[in-house]
């Protein structure tokens, strides 16, 4: 029987480690705990001394992680919060200075492979998909009470989703939808499946309504400042993202905070009084291998970010 330690394969691991390096007495936020892979890894480097603050807005993932990571509950704090609070949070658990902070985005394998979720059209459950399953609207909420036009628009936005009016049109014509499967169904009644596609027609609309229900750029964007500051001169911020929508808000973070001046180009002298908090350190952004891609094929579409705190 595979245990879940085995089942689970933190992302660009070596990478994240080589960039991060942990050391004995260091203080680490792993913002996104998911399988506890990549919090593991780094309890492991910095070990007899260093310690980690973890995050997840999934109380199961929390559950999971601390008994993966019993053996070193003394080095750790492990707590239910959405990383959009990650300075409150840090700040309240005596993490308010900090050597390395990891953001693993998106959905994990557990969060995936678990039907109650809603997150994968792969398998039958209810029609959920938030993180904090206490918090929000669901997904078969947003799908069974916008109109078609707020449905297609959200299928554009966040899963760039070409198809989205015929998709949205097709959800409000077959209402009420529950299940994942049942909205699966309808989508490939929609649009079709390509013989041979990599991709299954309800990817980017199953991403879209997670992404909303979640508000998870909404998060990215006001957990990243938040981030740079609790960093110590010299600490590391490194972030992995999955797809266009992510990266583009790590990207523009990471250009901005790394520039003495962000006026607008042709402003004759700098009137902004911005100075840069942080230096690029994988400015183009690091992939998976493709010896990696060939263990867990869902690392295809990774990215790694880092900067380090001037």
């Amino acid at each position: 029987m595979t245990s879940p330690q085995q089942s689970h394969s933190p992302v660009l691991l070596e990478e994240t480690l080589q960039i991060m390096a942990p050391f004995s007495g260091g203080v680490y936020i792993d913002a996104t705990l998911g399988g506890g892979g990549h919090a593991e890894a780094i309890l492991k480097a910095s070990a007899p001394a260093g310690r980690l603050l973890g995050l997840d807005a999934d109380p199961r993932a929390i559950e999971r992680v601390q008994q993966r990571l019993a053996r070193f509950s003394r080095r750790t704090a492990l707590i239910q919060a959405n990383f959009r609070r990650i300075a409150d949070v840090a700040r309240k658990h005596d993490f308010s200075q900090v050597d390395g902070i990891l953001f693993d985005l998106g959905v994990s394998s557990y969060q995936f492979d678990e039907a109650e979720q809603g997150f994968s059209f792969n398998r039958e459950g209810p029609l959920d998909m938030r993180m904090d399953p206490e918090t929000g609207a669901s997904a078969a909420d947003i799908v069974n009470t916008l109109d078609a036009e707020e449905l297609a628009d959200i299928l554009y936005r966040y899963g760039e989703e070409r198809r989205s009016r015929r998709i949205a049109r097709a959800i409000v014509a077959n209402r009420p939808i529950v299940t994942t499967t049942q909205l699966a169904d309808v989508i490939v009644r929609a649009i079709g499946r390509k013989p041979g596609a990599r991709l299954h027609p309800a990817t980017r609309t199953f991403q879209a309504l997670r992404i909303y229900v979640n508000d998870e750029l909404g998060a990215l964007e006001a957990a990243l400042p938040q981030a740079i500051s609790l960093l110590k001169p010299g600490g590391v911020l490194a972030v992995i993202t999955f797809h266009s929508l992510e990266d583009r808000i790590v990207k523009h973070t990471f250009r901005t905070e790394s520039r003495d001046c962000i006026c607008p180009p042709h402003t004759p002298i700098c009137i902004c009084g911005h100075h840069a908090q942080v230096k690029e350190i994988v400015r183009k952004g690091r992939t998976p291998s493709p010896d990696e891609i060939a263990r867990n094929p869902r690392s295809r579409s990774a990215r790694l970010r880092a900067v380090r705190k001037l």
